[in-house]
């Protein structure tokens, strides 16, 4: 945590299922003098570590309460039914809610997901956690619907998982107290929505001063003053590069006068005394 007193620091909660390092480890290249704290919270809980003060950011479970939390939705979890390797529902990618209505469905107290009504058969008892349920689907039991990092989180080599396309979703989202929207907290958002360090939030490049390129600075029509010179210099001469007018000048007709009386003055012969 921040304090006036104290190091700078933060603190990062998250939510089960939610997999941090890829930030963490932006961070840590990026603010290497501010260490980084993980505490890992029920799904539950979050919200009221947050407004406890007990971290200064989280990735949790919508809904929240945003009378007292901001929060930025990151993704949204397909639900997947957990179910033994040998289950008849393994034959399908996908299935739909109907096709669990014989199953008996677990619903742990500590279930993310928002159901109108929970489908298949209820089962008289509701298990303590999600881990609980997924041993009593392990023990053949019953089956269990989470989202899908949760089915990773507790993979085990004899329970697979398939998609449940009709059931509820689960979104993660980053949250903080909106009262203490620090520039710590600032710098960790950037890092979850993909800024780079030279983003607008970032450190921003030195502006060059005014002419401070080549050493030269810009004339009136886009080129620089040695350039205007040159066109000026070079109409005077009647080189063909500067103006009508000087091109006429110094071009076809003053060729033709200087050569006339040239040529007038070596054919006249001279007279001997």
């Amino acid at each position: 945590m921040t304090g006036s007193d104290a190091s700078p620091s933060f603190t990062l909660a998250y939510v089960p299922g939610v997999t941090p390092t890829k930030w963490v480890r932006i961070w840590n290249e990026r603010l290497p003098g501010v260490p980084l704290t993980l505490t890992a919270v029920p799904a539950d809980e979050a919200g009221g570590q947050l407004r406890a003060r007990g971290a200064d950011a989280g990735f949790l479970r919508l809904p929240v309460d945003r009378t007292e939390l901001s929060a930025i939705p990151l993704y949204t979890e397909a639900t997947v039914v957990v179910i033994p390797k040998d289950h008849l529902v393994t034959a399908a990618e996908e299935i739909t809610t109907a096709d669990l209505a014989d199953e008996l469905v677990l619903h742990p107290l500590d279930d993310v997901l928002e159901w109108e009504a929970l489908p298949g058969r209820p089962a008289a008892e509701r298990p303590a956690t999600t881990a609980d349920a997924v041993e009593l689907v392990a023990a053949g039991v019953g089956v269990l619907l989470v989202p899908q990092s949760l089915a990773r989180l507790h993979h085990r080599r004899d329970l697979t998982y398939r998609t449940v396309t009709d059931a509820p979703v689960s979104r993660v989202a980053l949250a903080w107290p909106e009262d203490a929207t620090t520039e710590l907290v600032e710098q960790f958002i950037g890092i979850v929505r993909g800024r780079t360090v030279n983003s607008s939030r970032g450190p921003k490049p030195a502006t060059p001063e005014p002419g401070a390129a080549g050493g030269r600075k810009r004339g009136p029509g886009g080129g620089g003053a040695g350039g205007a010179g040159g066109g000026k210099a070079q109409g005077r001469r009647g080189s063909g590069a500067g103006t009508g007018k000087g091109t006429a000048k110094g071009g076809p007709k003053g060729s033709a006068k200087g050569g006339s009386r040239g040529a007038a003055k070596r054919g006249k012969p001279r007279k001997r005394p």
